[in-house]
């Protein structure tokens, strides 16, 4: 079996090769049903493939998110439905959502959150950037593109987004700051409910209807409960036994017996005319779920620590699934507009990378955190704004920008963070380290011990 295992990246080579040339062949002749199922093999084969190129390793996530591109646009019915299951289904899709962000949380500490103040000066300047310079660009961009109301207000959206583990990723493979990288993706995520409602009010409020704090309580929804619930289990797995013992005692109480006082209907959540629960009840619903989440987790992590293996790579298979309902969704507009929203892309991508880098030399700021503020400005989370995109019932319009940016800041960031990496800075180390408890040993995503 294991040979096999070892064997197998060649041989998805050798099967994208064939089903690539089956693909030229029935496109050539005008055989959809024959160049269709083809270009889906050749697209799986590629993704597996990258792993016997060791160049390519790193580019094998991006090449996943091809794939789902791929099926997206050649299969879009059975992509959103399958067997009588809703693919498309909203609940579904915030549920993925909030795996990625969980899966994202459990890549953080809270011991990175303290050494803020040991990183004061390169932080408040990674923080300034990664706050204006994209929601403006996105602005900038999508008004001289001309883009169609909704379709540009996904543009601002995703770039008043925080940074997320891709750009931790990146920092890593390009031997920078990591621990200012995973800093900034902290304070980033902490403060979305409240930048990222004001920038979308503030640029994006004429193209589309936006509700500030509906999205602030939908950002503390699929972002702050996650990350929360993600850092409950870091306190526990360091707090002492007695203690942490203690600690789920007194969560855990409170919410049984609220719990079962609901039940035998002693009391009831305050309802909207809609019957819906309203915005302060949904907020103790929200941190109850974050109690009993963190909990949870910590419990299955002590059965069995090989868990926290596994996570990045749950985050990583729901940025496929909503990048995948979203390609298919979305179709028609991106057959419409896919040039456009690629070259978005790009211009997009590129100016971040280049003003994070440029403006953080000009500040004096060292070299390997020049390069990891350039990370964290121009590489946005693309999960966060699929998830709000999908709270707006607009994945399919907003949503779109996410889609296509994903893959490509994941290519471009893969690039640069090879290229730099090649490009040791030598003496030039930040004046400041910090202990993030983390490893070594993958090349692909920075991990805890």
């Amino acid at each position: 079996m294991s040979d096999l295992l070892r064997m197998l990246p060649r041989l998805g080579l050798a099967l994208a090769a064939v089903a690539a040339t089956v693909t030229a062949g029935g496109w050539g002749i005008g055989r959809p049903d024959v160049w269709h199922p083809a270009a889906v093999v050749a697209s799986v084969g590629a993704a597996i493939g990258c792993r016997a190129i060791p160049a390519l390793v790193t580019y094998q996530f991006t090449v996943w998110v091809l794939v789902t591109v791929v099926l997206g646009m050649l299969y879009p019915a059975q992509c959103l439905s399958l067997g009588g299951l809703d693919f498309k289904n909203k609940h579904l899709l915030t549920a993925m959502i909030q795996l990625v962000m969980f899966g994202m949380g459990t890549q953080m500490t809270i011991a990175e959150l303290k050494s803020v103040k040991n990183m004061s000066y390169p932080l408040l300047i990674g923080i300034l950037l990664q706050f204006s310079v994209m929601p403006v660009v996105g602005w900038g961009i999508a008004k001289a593109l001309g883009m169609p109301p909704e379709i540009a207000a996904g543009v601002v959206l995703i770039g008043a987004c925080s940074s997320g583990l891709a750009s931790n990723v990146m920092s890593y493979i390009a031997d920078a700051n990591l621990p200012l990288s995973l800093a900034l993706t902290a304070i980033g995520t902490v403060t979305a409910p409240v930048t990222t409602p004001f920038w979308m009010w503030l640029l994006a409020g004429k193209w589309t209807a936006i509700d500030v704090v509906g999205m602030m309580i939908d950002i503390i929804k699929i972002v702050i409960v996650p990350v929360g619930a993600a850092l409950l289990h870091d306190w526990l797995r360091h707090a002492a036994p007695g203690r942490r013992r203690s600690v789920i005692a007194v969560c855990l109480l409170p919410l049984a017996v609220a719990l079962a006082t609901w039940l035998a209907g002693l009391w009831s959540l305050p309802l909207t005319d809609a019957g819906e629960p309203t915005r302060p009840g949904l907020l103790v619903i929200y941190a109850a779920g974050a109690v009993l989440v963190g909990i949870g987790y910590h419990v299955l992590w002590r059965l069995w620590h090989g868990v926290e293996r596994w996570m990045p790579a749950a985050a990583m298979f729901g940025i496929l699934f909503v990048t995948l309902i979203t390609i298919a969704k979305g179709r028609g507009q991106l057959l419409d507009l896919g040039v456009e929203l690629f070259v978005a892309s790009v211009l997009h991508n590129v100016a971040g990378l280049a003003l994070g880098y440029t403006i953080c030399k000009l500040s004096r700021v060292d070299e390997r955190s020049s390069r990891t503020i350039a990370m964290e400005v121009g590489i946005q989370n693309g999960g966060m704004a699929s998830g709000l995109a999908n709270e707006m019932g607009k994945i399919d319009t907003v949503g779109l920008a996410a889609a296509v940016f994903i893959p490509w800041m994941n290519i471009s960031g893969s690039l640069l963070a090879n290229y730099w990496r090649r490009r040791a800075v030598g003496s030039d180390r930040p004046t400041f380290q910090v202990s993030t408890g983390r490893s070594t040993a993958s090349p692909d995503i920075p991990r805890k011990r």
